[in-house]
């Protein structure tokens, strides 16, 4: 992929608190083009063609909110409320830009110091940048919040910090009012960031993150903005749902709505799955699609994350592998890859044939160990002879995970009766496909048309995603560049494997998070 472009996405794979209660997420970035991340540093706000506030939307009687969100099973559906009935609901519209960051605006404090967001459902914190953040770049060409200048501002001084995989944001925490579109949240705790280092946050369209994940994996426990207004009664029912706009052209680039649905916004019912796991909005999700041809990765189950705060679609590197094959698009070749099919493909096909249990197999051929449910990588000379581990030369720890990618494929090939040769043929062909460790991959801009549907299970109904939409296409005519939607990302179990439904995704379908019956809800966007 040519170095010119570089495309800045976050996706939240980890968490874990430390003794002083800091709060510490890894984070993969990958694809989005540096000289438009340039052009985002230095270009001017417009805010007379796209609404950047959190503005809240005239009253609309044709438009109905649902009292609660509701499966798609409910015979009697809820009764609903119009935008005029006072706090039932509040809305507020979204920025895009280019389909990779949806952003809004919040103020803090009183008079209101204004900020744009992200909206995050895969954190559960809010920052901005601070008054004493003094030696950051992304500092000095964002707002700062000013404590002084606030007469609801109340000192706090809990030191905090959150690690990325590009860097990390570190402050301390504050309370003060902080204005949701027409909602007053009171002594609200937030982290005013006094350190932005990397290029992450300085070419970044918004200020800071307001997160609405659940409070077990927030920060310093603060509660989150989502649970003051529920507690604060400023909002009736526990929901909030998102449309995003995919069309980046168009001055509307989405809504938040907080206490409700928007009917105008979906077709149909929702599909609704519980929450598994409170932190994220994890959910459990079946088998993976492409082309209408299930892969059988997740046939077991795996667990998915809708993450409003990731701008693609992340997986594991199995299955990605196996869609940008799918599509045409180019990854970086992986020698590990290769020297494992080189010399065990065979025997893995073989042992295959005679039914030996799949998590089994590298195991058996010396690459991993078993742990009673998976493979699990240890280092080389433990599992094979000397003069095995020196044609296995490359092989090491990184063999464990390249076979057990190359058992999935060769499984998925033996459910289509291909020929032994094919399927060899097949899985390095895989091999080249792998994603480089930022996950990058592009595609022609010309063989959209020819690209398969890729589908999730979730819930027992099947969500397709066309080539459209799952493919970013960045500039126009010659000059175009198209980048793969998906990237991957490989969480162990139990957590793993694990899927980041972002944007790609929920611009695709609208999305309810129900906090009052831990659920999460789609339904394809109108």
């Amino acid at each position: 992929m040519p170095n010119v472009h570089e495309h800045t996405v976050r996706l939240f794979s980890c968490h874990s608190f430390g003794e002083m209660g800091i709060y510490t997420r890894t984070v993969a970035v990958s694809l989005v083009v540096t000289f438009l991340l340039f052009l985002s540093a230095s270009a001017e706000r417009n805010d007379g063609t796209v609404r950047v506030g959190l503005k809240k939307l005239k009253s609309d009687p044709q438009i109905h909110l649902s009292a609660r969100a509701f499966g798609s099973h409910e015979e009697n559906p809820p009764r609903a409320y119009n935008l005029g009935d006072s706090g039932d609901a509040d809305i507020v519209t979204l920025k895009n830009y280019l389909d990779a960051q949806y952003y809004g605006e919040i103020a803090i404090g009183t008079p209101p110091q204004k900020f744009t967001v992200v909206f995050d459902t895969g954190s559960s914190n809010l920052w901005v940048p601070s008054s004493k953040c003094y030696f950051s770049i992304a500092c000095l060409l964002h707002p700062k919040y000013k404590s002084s200048r606030s007469s609801t501002y109340e000192k706090n001084g809990k030191s905090a910090a959150i690690h990325y995989g590009t860097g990390a944001i570190a402050g301390f925490f504050s309370n003060d009012a902080v204005t949701v579109g027409d909602l007053v949240v009171k002594d609200q705790e937030f982290i005013e960031a006094t350190k932005e280092p990397g290029l992450t946050f300085v070419v970044a369209k918004f200020d800071g993150i307001l997160g609405l994940g659940f409070q077990e994996i927030s920060v310093g426990n603060a509660a989150p903005v989502w649970y003051n207004m529920l507690k604060q009664g400023l909002i009736k029912e526990p929901v909030f749902s998102f449309w995003l706009n995919r069309n980046a052209e168009d001055e509307e680039g989405g809504e938040l709505v907080f206490g409700g649905v928007d009917p105008k916004h979906f077709k149909g019912q929702h599909t609704y799955v519980p929450v598994t796991q409170k932190g994220y909005w994890q959910f459990d999700m079946g088998d993976v699609l492409i082309g209408g041809a299930p892969t059988g990765y997740c046939e077991s189950g795996c667990s998915a994350i809708a993450d409003s705060g990731t701008s693609l679609l992340a997986g594991p590197t199995t299955i990605i592998t196996m869609i940008n094959h799918a599509i045409g698009a180019s990854g970086v070749a992986s020698q590990q890859c290769k020297t494992v099919v080189d010399q065990y493909g065979q025997t893995i096909l073989d042992l295959l044939l005679s039914e030996t249990q799949p998590k089994k197999i590298c195991s058996q051929i010396g690459l991993c160990t078993f742990d009673g449910k998976r493979g699990v990588s240890m280092g080389i000379e433990s599992v094979v002879d000397k003069e095995n581990a020196k044609l296995s030369n490359g092989v090491g720890d990184a063999g464990c995970s390249a076979c057990e990618m190359a058992v999935v494929w060769i499984q998925s090939q033996l459910r289509q009766n291909m020929t032994q040769e094919r399927i060899l043929d097949y899985v390095n062909e895989l091999c080249e496909r792998i994603p480089s460790p930022m996950g990058e991959s592009a595609v022609d801009c010309a063989q959209l048309s020819t690209m398969p549907t890729v589908s999730l299970t979730i819930g027992g109904k099947v969500f397709d995603l066309a080539p459209h939409e799952y493919i970013l296409k960045v500039g126009e005519g010659a000059a175009a560049q198209c980048i793969s939607g998906f990237i991957a990302l490989d969480v162990a179990p139990p957590r793993g494997p694990l899927w980041i439904l972002g944007d790609v995704f929920m611009g695709k379908y609208h999305t309810v998070f129900d906090f009052g019956k831990a659920q999460v809800g789609f339904a394809e966007a109108a």
